[in-house]
């Protein structure tokens, strides 16, 4: 689906399949128009009559790739997700990657779905990948080992912290190939990111469900200047019995750890106790591991996590010359701040006020603007 909704959005047929058959797997590859649910979308076929589906060893996989007829950028990317593939296969059965077998992932059809979507992205010029929270599907799955719940181990470890969810029919929705794809090439995952849309593309599954049209899309662009969006996990704990020491720790901590931004902010409890509003801004990732050093530094018994959506000015960091060397400074539109790390340091390591080194700062980028 990955593969077709690239071909979908631009990418040439013919310089994808001929870069395949370099792989020299015997599959054949086509490339078809159809539609789901009333969706037009391209549908990536393998063909593996006659070619080799026998289980390989990540190596093995990685001569294959090394020695095609594509550009080193792709056989990065490739050897890249693999990588990540059989770092989760390993982890799922207790064994070094070395002895990792690839069963179904090691088939030429898995081989051309995953190497075939490294040498779209390049065709198309992608330079950076987003993806969207993950619908998983429910239900179990037959594979070699067994009918397993959904999502199959391999896929619950390669997206261990990423935004996932299940709607639709009790089917698996993303195999172990689709989950390495997103979780080796992707960027960020969660909310669109600003830009400017070039070309759309639907990749299709085999599928056609009554519920939802089964495709895969792909937005095509060119970024843009508007607020950027992003998913976020917050965290939240009403706390009336942990000492200031306590918190003013744990804020440290968490911040140490990754959290986006810490508060603490008085209230009113219940019993006309007063207490303290824990409130921490993550990415969804970090949001299991933020929670556990809440639960582990307070005395709170219990949290509150829910997403929202975070919007960002569009920001550059620059340099600015001073008195005491060069100063970091974000500038975003006609504003600009200076970085307040680089000031404390200043100030502490010369006996120089503060609101004195902050205003300097200031003054020098002004005058360099002007």
């Amino acid at each position: 689906m990955t593969v077709g909704a690239l071909l979908d959005a631009g990418a040439s047929p013919e310089a994808l399949i001929e870069g395949l058959s370099s792989l020299k797997t015997g599959a054949r590859c086509q490339v078809e128009k159809t539609s789901r649910r009333g969706i037009a979308a391209s549908k990536f076929r393998v063909n593996t009559e006659g070619a080799s589906t026998k289980h390989r060893h990540l190596p093995h996989i990685l001569n294959l790739i090394e020695n095609a007829t594509i550009s080193a950028a792709v056989k990065s990317k490739a050897s890249a997700v693999f990588t990540r593939l059989g770092e989760a296969e390993a982890q799922v059965h207790g064994i070094s990657l070395e002895k990792v077998h690839f069963h179904e992932v090691g088939a030429a059809d898995s081989i051309a779905d995953i190497v075939g979507a490294c040498i779209a992205l390049d065709l198309l010029g992608i330079e950076e990948v987003h993806v969207s929270p993950v619908n998983v599907g429910s239900g179990t799955v037959q594979t070699e080992h067994g009918v397993l719940p959904v999502p199959a181990p391999a896929t619950a470890a390669l997206l261990a912290g990423k935004p996932i969810y299940a709607r639709g029919p009790e089917l698996e929705l993303t195999t172990p190939t689709g989950a390495a794809i997103a979780t080796a090439l992707g960027v960020s995952f969660g909310a669109l990111p600003p830009m400017r849309i070039s070309s759309i593309g639907y990749g299709a599954g085999d599928r056609d469900f009554p519920q939802h049209a089964n495709v895969l899309r792909v937005l095509v662009g060119e970024k843009s200047a508007a607020p950027e969006a992003a998913v976020v996990s917050v965290i939240e704990a009403n706390i009336d019995d942990s000492s200031p020491q306590v918190l003013g720790y744990t804020l440290e901590r968490l911040m140490e750890e990754g959290a986006l931004d810490v508060s603490l902010s008085p209230l009113q409890m219940k019993k006309n106790r007063p207490g303290t509003l824990l409130r921490v801004i993550a990415k969804p990732e970090h949001q299991e591991r933020l929670a556990q050093m809440v639960l582990a530094e307070t005395s709170t018994l219990g949290l509150r996590i829910y997403s929202a959506e975070r919007r960002v000015r569009e920001r550059e960091v620059v340099q600015v010359e001073t008195p005491w060397g060069n100063v970091r400074g974000k500038v975003s539109g006609s504003s600009f701040a200076p970085e307040y790390e680089d000031c404390r340091t200043i100030a502490k390591t010369t006996g120089t006020p503060l609101k004195q080194v902050l205003a300097t700062v200031t003054e020098a980028y002004l005058k360099k603007t002007r």
